[in-house]
């Protein structure tokens, strides 16, 4: 880590590494010049190459980051600037504080088709735009899409793949690039085109559905013999993205779906998705499963917001506390909306329109809500009855009685919510044995530090998901958005916790 505080070029100083691979390390660096954020990537040292061999691997990473530089696209990484440190290429990207597809579905994990279609959708949007400008990607696979928690989806090492994979089929640096989702025609030994990426693209997608990549073996040479010659196993989990994916993941380039054409069988799908939950306007569409169940179910973990931090023990007991959805409970408590006619309790609560000076539109089948202990407003879909507040949170049930939404709040805020999400996970763990964490990374909501914690447990008669997003940090106040549901009905709650997210206001 002595790199750390380095100035590179005159101008980006090191502040963070934030990933390492084969090709190099990344790091969070400050544009001196610019004063913004950006990502650099070092290219590692190559001992084992000739003298000429590294003045052919940089040149070729030179003259690619610039043509990927061409492509400008809100899918696509933006490449700054490519500068020299220590004789070697330095990359200068934008950055984008998010996770990876790859951190999504590690360990076997998977997404709901009506989700991998959104996913999807922002890849081959990134690979239209790149195409069009010329630019191959050569390295289209899970590690190199970025999920946002503002729902971007970005696709990032653009044309650097080819010289910057980390698998070789022969000689060093003669074909590089990851094996288990490199197409067909390359482990021939034939150049690569459009088609090549968009076989890339279904075997990025059949993972996401399936948990696994479509032709993984015991050895990187058994992967390769089959990725030439067999089938992939038959999907399970795809849904309406089985044909596609299939078609994608044919042996002849030419058989394979245009880019146009797999962009319209995923808006399909996509569509299909939400039309298939009952509402065909999307808004009651996409989960994230739940962090709490009825009394009928095993014990849940908690909703992370559910804590202040005077307190250690206290924190620990809520971690511990059993989550009962109690529907119906003393409901009209804390029930405010922005509709005329409906009844306002004073009590804890004020008209939504005082909580805040200016309100996001309410998506056709919500109604706004109001907080006056929290401070805030947010969207709730008609029919979802409120629970009893704590003073720190504020949950509101749907009419199952198995999805449920917390808005939390932490006061005094940490430095950002990784800290106490840390802190909280690491007692969950102890008490649930069925918790699986899926991701748990810092980003930013709105200018403010943030950070997304989402996770499964298994309950008596179903398994759960959750998904957190914790943020903001002005007036010393924590606000966390909790939404749990069963995993079986992810797509139908997800855009739930979009539109209450999307919608969420505060006072200040």
């Amino acid at each position: 880590m002595s790199d750390e505080g380095r100035l590179v070029a005159g101008r980006y100083r090191l502040t963070e590494r934030i990933g390492r691979g084969g090709m190099g390390t990344v790091w969070r660096a400050e544009d001196e010049v610019l004063a913004r954020v950006v990502a650099l990537k070092q290219l590692h040292a190559q001992p084992h190459l000739s003298d000429e061999e590294l003045a052919t691997r940089y040149e070729r990473t030179r003259r690619e980051a610039r043509s990927a530089a061409r492509v400008v696209h809100p899918n696509v990484i933006v490449v700054h600037d490519v500068v020299e440190d220590a004789g070697r290429p330095c990359i200068v990207m934008e950055y984008v504080p998010a996770g990876t597809l790859a951190d999504l579905v590690k360990g076997g994990g998977s997404v709901p088709p009506r989700e991998a279609a959104r996913i999807g959708l922002g890849m081959v949007a990134a690979l239209r735009a790149a195409h069009a400008a010329g630019v191959l990607h050569r390295d289209v696979k899970p590690g190199n899409v970025l999920l946002g928690a503002d729902g971007r989806v970005v696709l990032t090492d653009f044309g650097i793949a080819l010289t910057a994979g980390t698998s070789t089929l022969t000689r060093t640096g003669e074909m590089v690039g990851s094996i288990d989702y490199m197409a067909p025609e390359r482990m021939r030994g034939q150049a690569p085109g459009p088609a090549s990426d968009l076989w890339s693209l279904g075997a990025t997608l059949y993972e996401a559905l399936e948990g696994r990549p479509p032709f993984r073996r015991d050895t990187a040479m058994e992967t390769a013999y089959s990725v030439v010659t067999d089938a992939p196993a038959p999907m399970r989990q795809a849904g309406p993205l089985a044909a596609l994916v299939e078609a994608l993941l044919s042996k002849d380039p030419e058989q394979r779906p245009s880019a146009e054409r797999t962009e319209q069988e995923l808006r399909a799908a996509h569509t299909d998705g939400a039309d298939a939950n009952g509402n065909g306007n999307g808004n009651v569409t996409g989960t994230r499963p739940s962090g709490s169940g009825p009394a009928t179910e095993a014990v849940s973990p908690p909703a992370p917001g559910r804590r202040r931090r005077p307190g250690r023990r206290k924190r620990l007991a809520l971690v511990c506390a059993v989550l009962a959805l109690a529907a119906g409970a003393t409901a009209t408590a804390l029930y405010v909306t922005d509709r005329p006619g409906r009844h306002t309790p004073a009590a804890r609560t004020s008209p939504a329109s005082s909580t805040t000076p200016s309100l996001a539109p309410v998506p056709d089948g919500y109604h706004r809500v109001g907080d006056r202990a929290l401070g805030v407003s947010f969207p709730v879909p008609d029919g979802w009855k409120a629970g009893k507040g704590t003073g720190d949170q504020v949950t509101y049930t749907d009419p199952t009685g198995l999805a449920e939404i917390t808005i939390g709040m932490v006061e005094p805020a940490g430095p950002d919510p990784t800290g106490h999400f840390a802190d909280i996970e690491a007692n969950t763990k102890a008490n649930y044995p069925t918790y699986r964490r899926l991701r748990m990374q810092r980003t930013t909501f709105r200018g403010q530090p943030a950070a997304v914690w989402e996770f499964t447990f298994k309950g008596r008669a179903r398994e759960f998901r959750a998904i957190d997003l914790g943020h903001g940090r002005e007036g010393g106040r924590e606000y966390d958005i909790y939404l749990s549901a069963p995993s079986a009905r992810w797509d139908q709650y997800r855009a739930v916790f979009d539109d209450i997210r999307d919608g969420f206001a505060t006072a200040g």
